[in-house]
């Protein structure tokens, strides 16, 4: 088989992994389902603009029974392998001539060590031989050795390992070749100190667009406390850049074939609810889960959260810290900078000036006081206890019964 089947092969298999953005914007509404697997180069955002990245496995060839996984060890699939001199000069061909931009690296585990060294020599092919310097994220590979995982850092811009799963338990459920701890976890902290070694060390920039994880959301029966709580611990501890989630789509011929499908929301709600505890400094144990621990789907997070707090609103524009600005709905960090820029030149008196400052204010409108005074759309906050079935007395306790 040529080189160029291969690679258009191989790139598709790659499109089940959504470790892509380099940075991205609080979603707003329900996106495309991703992982799209029309899309043989997807495109990396970063700092509001896209680019063309080739994202592509190393080979499809894997010795893992991860029993979600389209190839996983024997099932029926076809198998492709680039060697590192055939991948990296394919690369090098396509960014000249302009196809791509930058390089998402990952590949199926046919001995770890192995399999991690052909990555590693596929991206030096990049960088010194072909003197690539634009984006390149690679995956680390589960037990990764200490000394693959240095020269990771120091040749990708951006690193990962995928999780799959939010506890060891869960995990035996998708993958019980792997262990939670020592081959998924370790490799994140084991990276972090190398980071903050070589960064204390020499001054140089190493993982420069920071290290980020996965989790298949569904076939586990995970709750959203579960998935939101593994992310915040990998935040705190090793310093996380961010977490994906992909809602889990059942595959003919593996042991979860007869899954049912994860609904695209449920995925879209953590993803908003992972922003609120990266950005927005809300923490897992603030977020309105239900009693099974799991996101209400008909309704965003950040709205909910406000209408059980009502003790916090109506909150002056004027005056608010800025830690607080940003618990309104409809204002996110950018536009609580905007308003604190804006009040130094004076009060801000009307939603049309918070409307050109980039607030939401239909969502907004609600929650602020303009110079003391309710916005002209005010509503009462005590129509949330209808809505959400509460007791005004006893925001934990069902109308009904209070």
């Amino acid at each position: 088989m040529d080189v160029r089947t291969k690679i258009e092969w191989l790139e598709q298999a790659a499109q089940y992994d959504a470790c892509l953005e380099a940075g991205e914007p609080m979603p707003a509404a329900l996106p495309p389902r991703v992982p799209d697997l029309r899309d043989s180069i997807a495109q990396l955002s970063a700092n509001g603009r896209k680019a063309p990245i080739l994202k592509i496995l190393q080979t499809s060839a894997c010795e893992k029974n991860c029993y979600y996984c389209p190839f996983r060890a024997g099932r029926n699939f076809r198998r492709e392998t680039l060697s590192p001199d055939e991948l990296a000069a394919s690369f090098d061909q396509m960014q000249r001539a302009g196809l791509v931009q930058g390089l998402f690296l990952s590949s199926g585990i046919i001995g770890a060590v192995r399999s991690m060294d052909r990555m590693l020599q596929t991206v030096e092919l990049i960088r010194l031989k072909y003197g690539f310097r634009g984006y390149i994220h690679l995956k680390m590979l589960p037990a990764a050795e200490e000394a693959q995982i240095e020269r990771a850092v120091h040749l990708a811009d951006r690193v990962s390992t995928n999780l799959e799963a939010p506890t060891a338990q869960h995990l035996s459920r998708l993958a019980p070749m792997k262990t939670f701890e020592e081959s998924l976890v370790e490799p994140l902290k084991r990276a972090r100190r190398l980071i903050q070694q070589t960064q204390g060390n020499s001054g140089q920039q190493v993982a420069r667009s920071g290290m980020v994880t996965q989790f298949v959301v569904g076939p586990a029966g995970e709750s959203d406390r579960d998935l939101l709580g593994a992310s915040q611990r990998l935040y705190r501890e090793v310093g996380l850049h961010r977490a994906y989630y992909s809602a889990f789509s059942p595959v003919r011929n593996t042991p979860l074939e007869g899954a049912p499908a994860t609904p695209p929301r449920r995925e879209f709600r953590l993803y908003q609810s992972d922003f609120l505890l990266r950005a927005y400094g809300f923490r897992v144990e603030e977020l309105p889960f239900d009693g099974e621990g799991n996101l209400p789907l008909d309704q965003d997070p950040k709205t909910l959260w406000a209408q059980e707090h009502p003790e916090r609103f109506p909150l002056e524009i004027n005056r608010a810290a800025p830690q607080d600005l940003v618990r309104v709905p409809g204002i996110g960090p950018q536009t609580m900078r905007n308003i604190l820029r804006a009040r130094l030149d004076g009060k801000l008196s009307d939603l049309g000036q918070l409307k050109k400052l980039g607030v939401d204010v239909a969502q907004a409108a609600p929650y602020v006081l303009l110079n003391g005074r309710a916005a002209p759309v005010q509503m009462r906050l005590g129509f949330a206890w209808e809505a959400l079935h509460l007791s005004p007395s006893n925001p934990r306790q069902p109308a009904h019964s209070a």
